[in-house]
């Protein structure tokens, strides 16, 4: 006679979603058994939107609750990418624009500028000829308000990977 194994009813409802959505070119569905949420990555910004209205944030099972969580992927973090990418294309202030992939949950760019010090007026009695020193991420910060997702930074320099780091300096 032959064994039958019965799926619990939370796992039966994910392989509903992935069914219905699994062959689906712009949605990826995965099952986080852990924490019970399922998740669904979704490419296409109005679908996910869509998704987000539709499915049931969760679905209880008993004493099992099942999250389900539509997660966009976040166009507009690598559009601003560009956006300063291009913005700052031929400044001799910028390095590069650079997107790392899976550093967390989504894209992560990086807006690298160029390791110098920057000078200006201000009228800063705190310093002999009146002015600021700082450096061009730390004025993109201020002037761009660092968006979500991506980070304003400026480039190492070589001397930094050369040096060993002493621990009885400090």
């Amino acid at each position: 006679m032959a064994k039958f194994k019965l799926s619990a009813p939370w796992v039966m409802f994910y392989n509903e979603i992935k069914a219905l959505f699994g062959r689906d070119p712009e949605i990826e569905v995965v099952y986080d058994e852990e924490d019970n949420d399922i998740r669904l990555y979704v490419e296409n910004t109005e679908k996910a939107e869509a998704l987000q209205e539709l499915l049931p944030a969760e679905r209880k099972f008993g004493n099992i609750t099942v999250t389900v969580t539509v997660i966009p992927a976040n166009k507009l973090r690598a559009k601003k990418a560009s956006l300063f990418r291009k913005a700052l294309q031929g400044n001799p202030a910028f390095v590069l624009e650079q997107t790392v992939e899976g550093v967390f949950t989504s894209p992560v760019s990086y807006i690298v500028f160029a390791r110098k010090v920057v000078q200006y007026w201000i009228d800063d009695l705190g310093d002999l000829n009146g002015i600021w020193s700082t450096l061009y991420e730390d004025i993109a910060r201020d002037v761009f308000e660092e968006p979500d997702g991506v980070f304003f930074c400026t480039e190492a320099g070589e001397e930094l990977f050369e040096e060993e780091y002493d621990p009885d300096v400090f």
